[in-house]
């Protein structure tokens, strides 16, 4: 009786908390897409699933879903990548200051808030006149690159902004995953003769897999919902709607053109993409056991 009561105490404040803050804003935005909803309106007209008709005519809603595809699964897969490797060669530092410092430079990033950060490289460090990015590719006698004023450009330059500002948390997470395995398996693998990359593939990646599907499922929904840097990179979608992606379209349908129900609906179709993405993802990296 006592632990069904601290059970309870301890699970209503944070259940109500998700309800109010999670379940009935989803619930409203399922509602509020099935009307031609406007807030500054007296009446609002019951549309049904006009709304959701409506997207599969609006090129830019098209285009923004494919921006968000290529954005989410690029940048998800260079940073799990990427930081697979940093986690791998920090777990390896044997000086505990230098391995401290190796997660504090990777980590100090994360810090600043995103849209600072964002400003930050727009003004000095993508510049096609002056900025670093240019500077050193001059100094190498590589013609400089408009990397936000063109519509080649834009996605590789948010892909990478994001890239770095957002790899310290999955490194340090991969430290941690590794450095937990037991060093048994790494004991043996020497006496078998077994070199890095077998230990890597044979040994921590499988040995790693919770940590790798918890990673991997987190990084996929933040990324979706991703959005200071491309309202502040790529304002109103930058040229030719290249940065152009889910979250700023609902910003700009709900709150610029105050058309608040045809924002819900891209709200739903985003919400629907991020659960069918994860489920997926989770279903292929499912795993019975690890460390």
């Amino acid at each position: 009786m006592k632990n069904n009561r601290f059970v309870a105490i301890v699970l209503v404040p944070a259940l109500t908390l998700l309800t109010l803050f999670v379940i009935i804003p989803i619930m409203g935005s399922f509602f509020f897409s099935l009307f031609d909803y406007n807030p500054l309106r007296n009446q609002n007209h019951f549309l049904g699933l006009g709304n959701y008709a409506r997207l599969l005519q609006d090129s830019t809603y098209i285009k923004s879903f494919q921006n968000t595809l290529i954005f989410v699964f690029v940048t998800v897969a260079i940073n799990i990548a990427l930081t697979l490797v940093l986690g791998q060669f920090i777990s390896g530092v044997k000086r505990r200051w230098l391995r401290n410092l190796f997660l504090v430079a990777i980590f100090l990033p994360c810090v600043a808030p995103v849209a600072n950060s964002a400003v930050v490289w727009s003004r000095s460090m993508y510049p096609t006149k002056g900025g670093l990015i240019n500077v050193l590719l001059m100094a190498l006698d590589i013609t400089p690159v408009n990397w936000v004023g063109s519509p080649l450009m834009l996605m590789p330059a948010l892909i990478i902004f994001t890239i770095w500002v957002d790899i310290g948390y999955n490194t340090v997470l991969f430290t941690a995953g590794i450095d937990g395995i037991p060093k048994d398996f790494y004991e043996a693998a020497d006496i078998d003769g077994a070199g890095h990359i077998i230990r890597f593939f044979k040994i921590t990646l499988p040995l790693l897999g919770r940590t790798f599907s918890f990673v991997t499922a987190m990084t996929i929904i933040s990324h979706f919902q991703m959005f200071a840097q491309f309202e502040i990179m790529a304002r109103d979608g930058g040229p030719g709607k290249a940065g152009q992606v889910l979250t700023t379209y609902i910003y700009y349908s709900g709150f610029k053109a105050k058309d608040m129900g045809y924002a819900s609906a891209i709200s739903v179709t985003l919400f629907l993409l991020i659960l069918a993405v994860t489920l997926v993802q989770q279903r292929l990296n499912r795993v019975d056991w690890g460390y």
